[in-house]
């Protein structure tokens, strides 16, 4: 069998949101590549010992990749873990794992997004709302029409910002966001909003409910989700069913 990698999800912060199958594919790894806040996700789960740990950066992920997968050997295993769910807001890296490994060999297991956290918190359903990523590199144009139209058009909107501690100009956090859409026509007097930082961390989580207007100038954590809160209740009574 050749070399195996196994590309996982692994919730928003809380282990207890990590998946069974996950822990497993963590357990027979040899190699755990991952990010400092993603790596303290699973740490009760690594044996310094036995595994190879590898901690990285946006900078020395490439090299991180590259070295194990070239010393790795037939019939091992190796684990990149993410937080929240791997199939979303983090293409750009899974992409090039794929490229790496090969399609054929590499597994992906979706975890619990911090988007469906918020989701539930919140009480704004996925299936009534825009969801979208801003943590991306690329360009955000598109995006952010899409999400212009969308607030306009009275939609909720669950969204990851952007945040670009490097280039503050490129940032898209819940401050510029609520700036954006004001410019944009949008009244951020009327519009609810919540954001989530470190949502299931039990020691740092914290919620703000407001109106957008009130983002204005307020920082918030790298690790933040944010509802635009524009969910109308429908039952099944709303609706004939006979």
């Amino acid at each position: 069998m050749p070399k195996k990698l196994f590309v996982i999800g692994v919730g928003p912060g809380d282990p207890d949101y990590i998946t069974q199958i996950a822990k497993e594919k963590i357990l027979i790894s040899k190699y755990i590549i991952g990010y400092r806040y993603t790596l303290r996700t699973i740490e009760n789960l690594i044996d310094k010992e036995k595994q190879q740990i590898y901690e990285i950066t946006m900078k020395n992920q490439e090299s991180a990749y590259q070295y194990v997968y070239s010393n790795m050997q037939d019939n091992e295993y190796c684990t990149v873990p993410f937080t929240g769910d791997v199939s979303f807001s983090e293409s750009e890296v899974v992409d090039r794992l794929l490229e790496i490994f090969g399609n054929e060999n590499v597994e992906i297991i979706p975890g619990i997004s911090s988007i469906q956290v918020a989701s539930s918190k919140s009480r704004v359903p996925l299936d009534k709302a825009f969801v979208v990523t801003f943590h991306v590199t690329g360009d955000i144009r598109q995006k952010q029409i899409e999400l212009i139209k969308s607030v306009l058009d009275r939609k909720s909107v669950i969204l990851l910002p952007r945040p670009w501690p490097n280039d503050l100009s490129k940032n898209f956090m819940p401050s510029d966001i609520a700036l954006f859409l004001k410019n944009n026509g949008v009244n951020t007097r009327e519009i609810d909003v919540w954001i989530f930082e470190y949502l299931t961390d039990k020691e740092k989580e914290t919620i703000f409910r407001g109106k957008m207007i009130d983002l204005e100038n307020k920082t918030f954590s790298d690790l933040s989700v944010m509802v635009i809160d524009q969910n109308k209740k429908e039952t099944y009574l709303n609706f004939n069913l006979l």
